[in-house]
């Protein structure tokens, strides 16, 4: 009899679908599950957000989570909800206190809040100068990735990114590019790093990041 598959439910980045994750390679024996970004509903906390999100996995069986940059948060408060095999996140942060300075002056100057009504806009300039020095790639490129444009979830994302303040939870796998400028390397311990990647590594750099994937997922030790 084959051995059923074990579900591996997956968050995007911030106003990404599943394309930015598609050229990763994961093992066979587990069951790629996107879980779609929902629209936040009015003045909504992220701990009901999460909840919200949560609702889709079918927790009765075995299973594991990986977010990718804000979906790495995401999958976090997910585990503190439910009871996962593994919980991966790619380019994104363990706590609050691994936040970069933009980051925090984002947040404290309400900066997101003007960000919000501008982000992956390629007609406004300074954005499009702005992702590209923290991704590392053209904004015509990011755009087809970043494809979650409406003005309510980015505001609400933005902000919430801020906010977050969560301690390390225990167990999480943390991969992150050493030339990431969005999460900088210099304020995390990762358990891995992506030689040479920037916050796309998970286009950029697909080979490398899938064979830690399938190492951690396997629970093998990488030499």
């Amino acid at each position: 009899m084959e051995k059923e598959k074990v579900n591996l439910y997956v968050v995007s980045g911030l106003g990404a679908d599943f394309s930015v994750l598609q050229r990763i390679d994961f093992p066979s024996e587990h069951q790629v599950v996107f879980l779609d970004w929902l629209m936040p509903e009015k003045k909504e906390h992220l701990e009901h957000y999460v909840a919200r999100m949560a609702d889709r996995i079918d927790d009765s069986k075995p299973f594991s989570l990986l977010g990718y940059s804000f979906g790495g948060l995401i999958v976090q408060e997910i585990a503190r909800l439910k009871r996962p095999q593994k919980t991966i996140i790619l380019g994104s942060i363990r706590s609050g206190a691994e936040k970069s300075s933009l980051l925090k002056f984002g947040h404290n100057t309400r900066l997101f809040r003007y960000m919000a009504q501008r982000f992956l806009n390629p007609n406004f300039l300074p954005m499009r100068y702005a992702l590209h020095y923290l991704f590392g790639a053209s904004s015509s490129n990011l755009l087809s990735y970043f494809t979650i444009r409406d003005y309510g979830y980015l505001k609400w994302s933005l902000t919430e990114i801020g906010k977050w303040q969560a301690q390390p939870l225990e167990g999480v796998i943390q991969i992150l590019g050493d030339k990431d400028r969005v999460f900088p390397i210099k304020n995390s311990k990762p358990d891995y790093v992506i030689s040479g990647g920037t916050h796309l590594f998970p286009i950029t750099k697909s080979k490398a990041l899938s064979a830690i994937i399938k190492k951690v997922l396997q629970g093998e030790s990488l030499d």
